[in-house]
């Protein structure tokens, strides 16, 4: 399987933004155009973008699709774009996928009702599927961002998903997200070892040196966001690394 690389574009009010630890009210603007951002990622030899639409995970709805029509016409057959943020229904998923996505990710859905997860795996195909997997305490939340947000122990919760079909789920250890500190080796090791399917790795990523270490962790990929924006972490430099 080749190792993926996905720069982020996260969604607010129309603006590239970054937020700390999933916290709404620690965000920092980079952008007031996100396709023009695609574009640079593309250029730097970018394969995948990864674009959170976060007024749509707050909603429940989509709330920025014409932002992201335009980041997937940017890209165009350049790039193919994993698109996330209150996909929350059949509806919304497939309106996703007729726009353009190659992928979309379910959230908060995921854990709530792991069946509808399972319909859309049947309908779409498990290559276009990705479960999120938002963990604090070892446990897998939903509206990750709101105090007291109920969850369930992750590996139960990547157990159950995987029954229906899931086969790629993208993990983000919320405490180091937007921290730069280095990602939770430990828990994706943990899950990787479950062989129960493709583990992303995010939160906390801001080095080459972390991108190979959840390479060599089996991770079949990694999602990277403020290392970019805050130039710790050159994108075209990453590309080839992961290349090599």
């Amino acid at each position: 399987m080749t190792f993926e690389l996905l720069p982020a574009i996260d969604l607010r009010t129309g603006r590239v933004v970054r937020l700390r630890r999933g916290d709404f009210g620690e965000e920092t603007v980079f952008g007031d155009d996100p396709a023009a951002v695609a574009a640079q990622f593309v250029a730097a030899g970018a394969a995948w973008i990864h674009v959170v639409d976060l007024d749509g995970a707050r909603a429940g709805v989509p709330r920025q699709a014409e932002v992201v029509a335009r980041i997937v016409a940017q890209v165009g057959g350049r790039a193919r774009c994993q698109v996330a943020g209150g996909l929350r229904t059949v509806e919304a998923v497939a309106t996703a996928l007729a726009a353009g996505a190659a992928r979309v990710v379910i959230g908060t859905t995921a854990l709530r009702d792991p069946a509808l997860v399972g319909e859309l795996v049947r309908r779409h195909g498990a290559a276009r599927i990705v479960v999120a997997l938002d963990v604090r305490d070892d446990l897998a939340l939903g509206e990750a961002w709101r105090p007291g947000a109920a969850g369930r122990p992750v590996n139960e919760a990547l157990g159950a998903l995987a029954d229906v079909g899931v086969e790629r789920f993208a993990v983000t250890a919320i405490e180091r997200d937007g921290l730069l500190a280095g990602p939770d080796l430990e828990l994706l090791g943990r899950l990787v070892a479950l062989g129960r399917g493709a583990i992303i790795a995010s939160g906390g990523i801001g080095s080459l040196a972390d991108l190979r270490a959840v390479h060599l962790l089996g991770c079949a990929g990694a999602i990277i966001g403020r290392a970019l924006y805050e130039s710790r972490l050159d994108l075209a430099e990453a590309v080839r690394t992961v290349a090599d």
